[in-house]
């Protein structure tokens, strides 16, 4: 079985990253969206929040699983039996950053490969970043993050 990991921190999911989950599902048996727990990082979702909305914008995908994880990523993929890290890049400075990253990963584990997608071009301006400044401001996040969590994104920022 071919078993991908798409990692990030999705907070939010944007429709950015379900391009790339959408894309990517079709090219392996299953993909697993590794929620990463970064004790450094204060989200504005907590871990559940954000593999909860995820889970309802995949739920149409049928190889796709929602996990959150914290620590090594080549230590969850060992867990995962994968071999294959997914990465979206939106723009040069994107690549710079992960480029670094897969180097490191693959320094760590060299049979671990990383694959890098490139957004579709309508969403390569979209970071979850953007969404929130958005949605902090009450501008209107429809067709930058799934249908399924734009009440939850307004409901956060109207506290």
């Amino acid at each position: 079985m071919r078993i991908a990991i798409y990692p990030g921190s999705f907070d939010p999911i944007t429709n950015g990253h379900l391009d790339i989950i959408n894309r990517a599902s079709k090219l392996f048996d299953l993909l697993i969206v590794g929620v990463l727990i970064n004790p450094d990082k204060k989200g504005v979702f907590n871990e559940s929040e954000r593999v909860e909305l995820i889970k309802r914008s995949v739920k149409s995908i049928p190889n796709v699983e929602v996990e959150s994880f914290s620590g090594l990523l080549i230590n969850f993929m060992k867990n995962k039996n994968s071999k294959v890290i997914i990465k979206g890049l939106r723009a040069l400075s994107d690549f710079e950053y992960e480029f670094q990253m897969a180097l490191m990963n693959n320094k760590l584990d060299p049979s671990i490969e990383t694959l890098f997608m490139m957004t579709s071009t309508q969403y390569s301006y979209l970071s979850s970043s953007s969404v929130k400044q958005v949605a902090a401001f009450g501008g209107c996040i429809k067709d930058l993050v799934p249908d399924e969590v734009i009440p939850d994104i307004i409901k956060k920022f109207k506290k």
